[in-house]
């Protein structure tokens, strides 16, 4: 066991003081240190066993000062010259420890691509020598998702080329250990560039439905199809383009005189017209929260049917991937809807429950709880608002003297 031991403490040894050697700067000078050191540990030693054999011995009460003496010179010069050999590194280790709070220490940075020259040359309006600079980095950093999406950038804003930055987007697609959030961002990019400068919603549509495909069922593809329901259409572009023209009918002359602004006021939509229209959308996009929502909006306030609102929002707050503050949203809403043009108080506190359900602990909770303490109060100001009817006036209130308002 005890030639174990040893086996054990001397490979222990060799490994701390090879890791030593390999982290040094100078390991020629390290290993210098390392024999002056043993040289020292050796005399030391040996002037112990000395000192030892001539207590054990019987020396005279001289001969033993003498020794003993002789013995703490040695032992005091061995201190000195260990002393000089390690202290520029104990200085050094208890330096490098007091510097770290300052400037952090030894640790290596991790090395990260450089794009602020990119970025000054497309200030100045250099485009193709930003493209360099930006290509040098990436054949660094090949993955970089910043450089790629700053590539697709000039390549669609400053250079007029649009399968140029499609291109570098499919590239940043096909790169490994991509984030999903990322590569959202990039094809919503992809989408904005083929809107506004391709005049193609068909191909802005491709690159939503790409998002679809590649993270479904996460709140990604929930929001990629919000913005698919509400693409600009061809036909939209096209009228666009070429604006239709509007014959103006007769119009009233003295329009500037007329004393109301009912006269003028545009006549409003047929609402169940809207709603044919909302319908035949959501028959499309199912998906649709804004449709569904004004959809909502026209059963209770022109129907008078809460129960097929009820209904929109129970499909809108079912849909998969649903953002918590979109379902928040919604169910405050439903529970307006009830307190507003149904009076029920319980049916809102239903609702309101729901929030606390779903998300205990968050803020949005605490704000349903606090809501659901002033229901009473809500629906009574509601309903104050319905009666709130003015009084008599004076007609003739302006020529009435000061003293006379004041009686």
């Amino acid at each position: 066991m005890d030639i174990l031991g040893l086996v054990v403490c001397a490979g222990l040894v060799g490994w701390v003081l090879y890791r030593w050697l390999k982290k040094s700067d100078e390991p020629a000078r390290l290993i210098s240190k390392w024999v002056i050191t043993a040289v020292m540990v050796v005399i030391t030693w040996r002037i112990a066993a000395s000192k030892m054999a001539a207590s054990a011995g019987g020396l005279d009460y001289a001969t033993a000062f003498v020794v003993a003496i002789t013995c703490a010179i040695s032992c005091a010069i061995c201190g000195i010259v260990l002393g000089i050999t390690w202290g520029s590194n104990i200085g050094g280790f208890f330096g490098r420890h007091l510097g770290t709070l300052y400037d952090g220490g030894d640790v290596e940075v991790a090395p990260t691509p450089f794009y602020s020259i990119a970025e000054a040359k497309r200030k100045q309006g250099k485009y193709r020598e930003a493209v360099a600079e930006i290509e040098k980095q990436l054949a660094k950093f090949p993955g970089d998702f910043t450089g790629r999406l700053m590539l697709a950038e000039i390549h669609a804003e400053n250079l007029d080329d649009l399968a140029g930055a499609h291109l570098t987007i499919v590239r940043l697609l096909g790169e490994p250990n991509q984030s999903p959030v990322n590569l959202t961002l990039a094809l919503n990019r992809l989408a904005d560039w083929h809107l506004r400068y391709g005049q193609d919603p068909n191909s802005a549509r491709e690159a939503l439905e790409r998002i679809l495909w590649m993270f479904p069922e996460t709140e990604q593809a929930y929001l990629a199809s919000q913005r698919i329901a509400h693409l600009t259409t061809p036909e939209m572009l096209a009228e666009k383009r070429e604006p239709r023209r509007i014959e103006l009918g007769q119009y009233q002359q003295n329009l500037g005189l007329l004393d109301g602004s009912s006269l003028v006021k545009p006549p409003a939509e047929d609402p169940a017209a809207v709603a044919s229209n909302l319908v035949k959308h959501l028959e499309q996009h199912p998906q649709d929260s804004e449709a569904r929502e004004k959809l909502a909006a026209i059963y209770v306030e022109h129907y008078q049917r809460l129960d097929l609102a009820a209904d929109q929002f129970e499909q809108l707050l079912a849909q998969p991937n649903l953002p918590a503050r979109q379902a928040v949203h919604l169910l405050n809403t439903f529970a307006d809807l009830h307190i507003k043009h149904a009076g029920d108080v319980t049916a809102a506190s239903q609702v309101l429950q729901r929030i606390v359900d779903l998300f205990p602990r968050s803020a949005a909770a605490e704000n349903a709880k606090k809501r659901m303490a002033y229901l009473q109060l809500e629906l009574r100001s509601k309903k104050e608002s319905k009666v709130l009817k003015l009084g008599s006036y004076e007609q003739n209130i302006g020529l009435k003297t000061r003293s006379g308002l004041t009686d």
